[in-house]
């Protein structure tokens, strides 16, 4: 079975998703998802022509074919975003291609159901953001239909100002509303936005935003106790000795974790916060491969590993970061904002290895995440993903679904630009 082509499409959800399909010259199609970045399908397309005719099931040998071509390019970014789209699709193809569903081709499954954390950004309204998070307006977002609005009472269609979203009460809605929905675990942003006085470049947090932080984080913990948990993402906002004044003044709440409290270059930094509050600690969003991560494991912080599966360098490279996690007792809650692929491919994954927390849901207020994918069912129910029985990562791209959000001026897979 032979690699025939490598295509993508672009989505235009509340980030781009793009999808990754590799074909054999059997007709069997393996799909996956990568990360968003500028200039990724380009990436992908270079990438492609160092595979053709390549037997599509040598999926490890393949792999490292594309990291020995890209050596000189980088040890990160880009190029190991579309690295992680592609080898995700042949996984999927060599799962499809044996007929068997893709856990077991990872040696079978720890559970039969994937807890989800369902990201609740500060529980605002509905917002784009492009490769390089830049806010866009989207015709799907353009004066949705009362039909559209009927269909998805969750999704919040009005736009909202950030004195009225960043509120306890806001928050707390937020969180109650989720809970309702079935999630038992909830992530909320608390890198709260700058006041007009406040400096746009410090890294400090002042009296008044600990204060406003801790009051958020309170109401939100209160709103769902006993019913869900809640952890808070800092967006590696903060310097070191803020960031930790920060955690220690939420330890009286028993937090799922506290997110990205520094910059992600600075290991130790985060390793030392985490030794020195009793508030469990995130990150890894931003590393990548295993090397990445045993740099951050073995300086013996962080309490809970978030690989991105879309980023990180693929289904296996986590895998082999669990691998070194769970000898070192550490659980992992892989960052998530793909699409129904990427979210799917990212499940197979994760019941797979045996010390996992939960995965990231970053797509709650998108109507027509289930749309775009062939399962007769949704994709998340209650919280969780219920992993398919059917071959690879048990589902398709619907395409008549995928084309209507599809991104003008880009090839469709192998269909011409759409228009």
């Amino acid at each position: 079975m032979r690699i025939a082509s490598i295509t993508t499409a672009v989505i235009e959800a509340n980030y781009d998703w793009t999808i990754v399909r590799v074909e054999s010259d059997e007709s069997v199609c393996g799909w996956g998802e990568a990360f968003c970045a500028p200039g990724l399908v380009q990436t992908i397309r270079e990438l492609a022509l160092l595979l053709d005719g390549e037997d599509a099931r040598q999926v490890e040998p393949l792999v490292r074919k594309l990291y020995l071509a890209t050596a000189h390019v980088s040890s990160g970014g880009t190029v190991y975003h579309a690295i992680s789209g592609i080898e995700a699709a042949l996984w999927d193809l060599a799962a499809r291609s044996l007929d068997v569903p893709l856990w077991q081709l990872f040696g079978g499954r720890f559970r039969e159901r994937v807890r989800i954390y369902a990201d609740c950004h500060a529980g605002e309204a509905l917002t784009s953001y492009g490769a390089t998070l830049v806010s866009r307006q989207l015709p799907w977002m353009e004066s949705p239909s009362t039909d559209l609005q009927d269909a998805f009472p969750e999704v919040h269609w009005a736009p909202a100002e950030a004195a009225d979203v960043y509120t306890p009460d806001a928050y707390a809605a937020r969180a109650r509303e989720m809970a309702d929905r079935g999630f038992t675990a909830l992530k909320f942003d608390l890198d709260l936005p700058l006041l007009p006085h406040e400096d746009l470049y410090a890294r400090t947090i002042s009296a008044a935003q600990l204060e406003r932080q801790v009051a958020l984080a309170e109401a939100t913990v209160g709103a769902v106790s006993g019913r869900a948990e809640v952890a808070f993402d800092l967006h590696w906002r903060y310097a070191p000795a803020d960031a930790l004044r920060l955690a220690r003044a939420l330890e009286h709440l028993p937090l799922l974790w506290l997110e990205d409290p520094t910059p992600p270059q600075d290991l130790e930094a985060v390793a030392r916060i985490s030794e020195r509050t009793t508030t469990p600690i995130c990150t890894g969003e931003n590393l990548y491969r295993l090397d990445g991560f045993a740099a951050l494991i073995d300086r013996g912080g962080v309490d809970i590993l978030a690989p991105d599966i879309q980023k990180v360098g693929g289904l296996s490279d986590t895998r082999r970061i669990a691998a070194y996690a769970d000898v070192h007792s550490r659980p992992l809650a892989p960052h998530n904002i793909a699409g129904p692929i990427g979210t799917l491919a990212s499940a197979h994954v994760c019941a797979s290895i045996p010390n996992f927390l939960a995965l990231e849901w970053h797509a709650a207020s998108v109507p027509f995440f289930d749309d775009l994918v062939t399962l007769d069912r949704p994709v998340i129910a209650d919280g969780y993903v219920a992993l398919p029985d059917a071959p690879g990562i048990g589902a398709e791209p619907d395409l008549d679904a995928c084309r209507r959000y599809a991104r003008p001026g880009e090839p469709f897979f192998h269909e011409p630009a759409v228009d």
